[in-house]
């Protein structure tokens, strides 16, 4: 098997990624795909065109980092793929109640989701697969793992909970393309439930993952049988009080809401 974990050091006078020191920011793409995500929400191919577009050197960085770690060189030199574990639902679903792996097989099932459902999304992004093999390992690993941070940190694919997640993940990344995700999403939320606490709740979300492990450095083969709680604890992840409370809030909002609508729709019925 070769040892992938030497590319590491043969890229580190430029980007794994470009072959350039510093990758360049281009706003006005940016700016066009944060409008095209405002429209249509499901949009995800959007994401990472943001991402792409702000990140500039923070991929690169972020290599590195990972690869400085024993468990990062381990996973390079073990050529994983963890998209084949987590789309493996038999085992999942065999791991004991309450464990990491069983409860992301859970979330997944419930929300009828696949683990590959964010590849084709990324594949918008035209030289994604241009990078070295210990890179595009790397960052297929950070985007295949997307849902297991949301069973991690505890936070729901509700909208308030995929912008709390990604302020966790801003923090840890520094990425400015998902900081500009946050900042857009948020404003746009807030104007359908103000006071509610939502900027709270963010602001907890981007809290919590500057005192949290760097989870992109995660083993997290080693973490699917075990309980979510020895999980959360061994990653400092602390528990979410303004998001819960927040989005209780915006639940009942909703449902009042529906109530109304249900009332004036027997009134033009009768």
């Amino acid at each position: 098997m070769a040892d992938l974990s030497s590319d590491a050091g043969s890229m580190t006078q430029t980007s794994p990624f470009k072959g350039r020191p510093r990758k360049r920011i281009q706003p006005l793409k940016a700016w066009r795909a944060v409008k095209a995500l405002l429209a249509d929400k499901e949009d995800t191919a959007q994401v990472f065109k943001v991402i792409d577009a702000l990140s500039g050197g923070s991929d690169e960085r972020q290599f590195f980092r990972f690869m400085g770690m024993e468990t990062g060189k381990r996973i390079i030199a073990e050529k994983r793929n963890i998209l084949q574990t987590l789309n493996d639902r038999e085992t999942l679903s065999r791991l004991p109640e309450g464990s990491l792996g069983h409860l992301y097989y859970k979330f997944m099932s419930s929300e009828n989701l696949t683990a590959d459902g964010l590849v084709e999304a990324s594949e918008v992004i035209p030289d994604r697969e241009k990078i070295p093999e210990a890179a595009k390992i790397y960052r297929n690993r950070q985007r295949d793992t997307h849902d297991l941070w949301h069973v991690s940190t505890g936070y729901g694919r509700d909208g308030l909970g995929e912008l709390c997640l990604l302020a966790f993940i801003y923090a840890q990344t520094g990425n400015r393309g998902i900081g500009a995700i946050v900042l857009f999403g948020l404003r746009a939320t807030s104007r359908s439930y103000p006071g509610l606490g939502l900027w709270k709740a963010v602001r907890e979300g981007y809290r919590l993952g500057k005192v949290a492990k760097w989870l992109p450095g995660t083993d997290w083969e080693a973490l699917l049988s075990r309980p979510l709680d020895e999980v959360r604890a061994e990653l400092n992840l602390g528990p979410l009080v303004h998001y819960k409370g927040a989005l209780a809030s915006v639940q009942a909002l909703e449902a009042h809401k529906a109530k109304l609508a249900e009332a004036e729709a027997m009134k033009l019925a009768a």
